[in-house]
């Protein structure tokens, strides 16, 4: 009763409704356009479906992410937020439009088409940098812990919708380059919409409260040495620090078993060479990860006050361990199934815990550009996945020995958490060229 008490009066905040809007309507935007390029680079009869061929495809997409990243951090202290939720969109809808004539016009095996898909993918990452570091600007005090779990949870649920809509239209239209540019084409439509959203928020709404002055070309030219001084703070402050490099584990072993799914869905569950039985069996295993994810809404902001949400993040890694240990016993559609459902609540479950970690231990300074290197982790996790499956995954993706490991792993980190991890941030003097700001 008090998490739907909780939930009623965030909803009665306008700011967190507007931009819980913006996040709905643009991670919807997001699922329909990442269903289209799923369904081209991972499942379309011209891809090959061979382990470092699915992971070369993920890696190549996520590996420039790592280098937005930290400059995304320098402009989310800098920008207004709410202007780069107004103009990101702006800039995907254009790119995803040119993106449809590309494969209009040439196909989908044109180069440009990845180029554009991951430039439209990179504002995407940004976005979402820009959301998390405007939240404590719209909610504070106890309502943001059920805050970071309600928006990124239903949005997650918005770009599966957003994904089941596009995965309908690729049944609805005929296979081909009409059918390709269409998805796009409503994807397009969709982030228009979540530009339009995000003028409803006041300019300076979302801060930062003391925007960074200066030259640009200067600030650029500082990123590294920014974000080392930002990585320190959090480091020093031990709380976010921890809880950042806990979420990067948990995303590099995430990431291992998201391709092993794709392997699964495509080369064990589905007949060979059928592009629509292979997505649909994937996409059953996307939906029960968010079913799990959604779970993690209604018990995360009751559960962890009880416990402290370092113990909380080290209880969901120990689920996902169980999720892992499941897997070993048959690659059957229900043990899979049930396997994903269970690791998109850990995986939900430790994400809430830890966005809120970073919020409330890091000084607004400095939220932008620890976010951003959230991302950096993020992402970097991701792409050393896709790395070492590409040599320990097999083609039909199931390995008894790989989800063992996996498992085990899971318990390491949850135990270094449980028994190490610090449970109050640390007092740290704000460097002097942000304190003077």
């Amino acid at each position: 009763m008090g998490v739907i008490s909780e939930l009623r009066a965030l909803l009665r905040l306008p700011g967190f409704r507007k931009l819980f809007a913006v996040r709905l309507v643009s991670q919807a935007g997001d699922g329909m356009f990442q269903v289209g390029l799923a369904s081209l680079l991972f499942f379309s009869p011209e891809s090959q479906g061979s382990a470092p061929a699915i992971a070369g495809a993920f890696a190549v997409m996520l590996a420039p992410f790592t280098i937005v990243g930290p400059f995304a951090g320098v402009f989310l202290d800098r920008w207004r937020r709410r202007q780069v939720l107004v103009w990101g969109n702006a800039v995907r809808v254009v790119v995803t439009l040119a993106m449809s004539g590309v494969m209009l016009a040439l196909g989908g095996g044109n180069p440009w088409v990845p180029v554009l898909g991951l430039a439209a993918l990179s504002v995407n990452r940004f976005l979402l940098a820009g959301l998390s570091a405007g939240m404590p600007r719209v909610v504070d005090g106890p309502l943001l812990l059920t805050a970071n779990s309600l928006a990124p949870t239903l949005g997650a649920g918005a770009a599966f919708v957003g994904g089941g809509i596009g995965f309908v239209l690729g049944l609805a239209i005929a296979p081909g380059r009409l059918h390709d540019a269409a998805a796009l084409v409503c994807a397009a439509v969709v982030f228009a919409a979540a530009s339009a959203l995000a003028l409803r928020l006041a300019p300076d709404q979302l801060g930062p409260e003391r925007p960074a002055r200066g030259d640009l070309r200067a600030e650029l030219a500082a990123v590294v040495r920014n974000l080392a001084s930002g990585a320190r703070y959090l480091a020093a402050r031990r709380t976010p620090g921890q809880a950042l490099l806990v979420m990067a584990a948990h995303r590099f072993l995430y990431g291992v078993v998201f391709i092993a799914s794709i392997l699964i869905s495509r080369n064990l569950l589905s007949p060979p060479g059928d592009t629509s039985a292979g997505l649909a069996t994937f996409g059953i295993v996307i939906g029960l990860t968010g079913v799990g994810g959604a779970g993690a809404v209604l018990i995360t902001p009751t559960l962890s006050r009880y416990t402290g949400p370092q113990v909380w993040i080290a209880l969901m890694l120990l689920v996902a361990a169980a999720s892992q240990l499941l897997l070993c016993t048959t690659p059957s559609r229900p043990v899979v199934f049930v396997g994903a459902a269970l690791l998109g609540l850990a995986a939900q479950s430790t994400k809430i815990a830890v966005d809120t970690i970073v919020q409330r231990d890091t000084h607004d300074d400095f939220r932008g550009r620890a976010f951003a290197f959230y991302d950096v982790l993020y992402n970097a996790a991701f792409v050393g996945a896709a790395a070492l499956a590409a040599f320990v995954v097999p083609d039909d993706g199931w390995s008894r020995g790989l989800f063992a490991v996996l498992a085990v792993l899971y318990v390491v980190v949850a135990a270094l958490m449980w028994l190490r991890g610090a449970r109050e941030p640390r007092g740290v003097e704000l460097p002097r060229q942000v304190a003077g700001r």
